[in-house]
């Protein structure tokens, strides 16, 4: 877990919003956990309005923007000037846009700033001209950020490779564990399980995620006892219900929202689906195998080269 030592006893980091996304829900377990170590933690968000709201860590001062739109979060590189922290965390690729604005308007009076990279730098799903301006854009990141923080070996390894970035400025730290929350025992926190046989999707319903091809994939699968369940809310919701209901398959995919603690619902999965375009080193992964429930994962992921290297048992 990210630890930074003083003088950096002040920590500011950031997020769009706190509807339940990865990232922001791991930079929620790190600002806890860095209060737990008795540093000043200030979290900058767009809006709190989202699920993960209510999982702010007792102690992290929240500064709300106002606003969900990246042009909006770009406010943070005042508010940094301002708050004057000792550190600037930047969560996820997503968000080192904002970062890199920072630092440009500030200059030499910005912080340190510590990014971490949350999903593969190798973007299969880019078209030839997306692709070649994202790997132009990678090669700048060494300029604003001052340490980057990968998860595994593979994507510290990925990250020098295409950010062109020094192997001595990147700490591999994992992300810390999940825990038990405490909102659990909310009403409908813990979705009704299915009766029989069910696979299982953890995850935004964002078009990253790729549930219409899970949902196609079952489609074809004709155990009529055979249920799918996915666990997320975003802004494909409309169009992933479109895509059941056009597949007839209504009555045996089931969309209860995000949930506080997936955990319980994993174990009783029969399989865990990975169908992603991209990822980094997925929690739900993680907490799949804890639990020893199989997962299934499509080539797009990569999820095996971040995980498993040859040298590795």
């Amino acid at each position: 877990m990210l630890s930074p030592l003083a003088p950096a006893a002040h920590i500011l980091a950031f997020a769009q919003t706190l509807d339940g996304g990865g990232v922001e829900k791991t930079l929620l377990r790190l600002a806890g956990a860095w209060t737990q170590q008795g540093r000043r933690v200030t979290l900058v968000v767009g809006d709190v309005a989202g699920p993960l709201g209510r999982d702010i860590p007792a102690g992290v001062e929240v500064r709300m923007v106002g606003t969900k739109t990246m042009i909006g979060m770009s406010a943070i590189a005042a508010l940094t000037q301002e708050i004057d922290p000792d550190v600037l965390f930047c969560p996820g690729n997503h968000y080192t846009a904002l970062a890199a604005w920072t630092r440009l308007r500030l200059g030499t009076h910005c912080p340190p700033i510590v990014a971490k990279v949350s999903n593969a730098l190798v973007r299969r799903d880019h078209n030839a001209p997306v692709a070649a301006a994202y790997r132009t854009w990678l090669k700048w990141h060494p300029s604003f950020v001052d340490r980057l923080v990968a998860m595994s070996p593979a994507m510290a390894d990925e990250a020098s490779i295409m950010m062109g970035i020094a192997r001595d400025r990147i700490s591999v730290i994992p992300n810390p564990p999940p825990h038990a929350t405490t909102h659990s025992a909310l009403p409908g926190a813990v979705p009704a399980i299915p009766s029989g046989r069910f696979l299982l999707g953890v995850g935004r319903l964002a078009p990253q995620k790729r549930w219409d091809r899970l949902i196609d994939a079952f489609a074809d699968i004709d155990h009529s006892d055979v249920s799918l369940m996915i666990l997320g809310e975003g802004s494909e919701r409309a169009t992933i219900e479109a895509r059941v209901a056009a597949h007839g398959l209504d009555r045996r995919v089931i969309l209860p929202g995000h949930v506080a603690d997936p955990t319980p619902t994993i174990a009783r999965a029969t399989a865990l689906a990975l169908v992603s375009d991209f990822e980094g080193v997925p929690g739900v992964l993680r907490e799949s195998l804890a639990v020893g429930t199989p997962v299934v994962a499509n080539r797009h992921a990569r999820i095996g080269r971040d995980h498993w290297r040859p040298d590795r048992k």
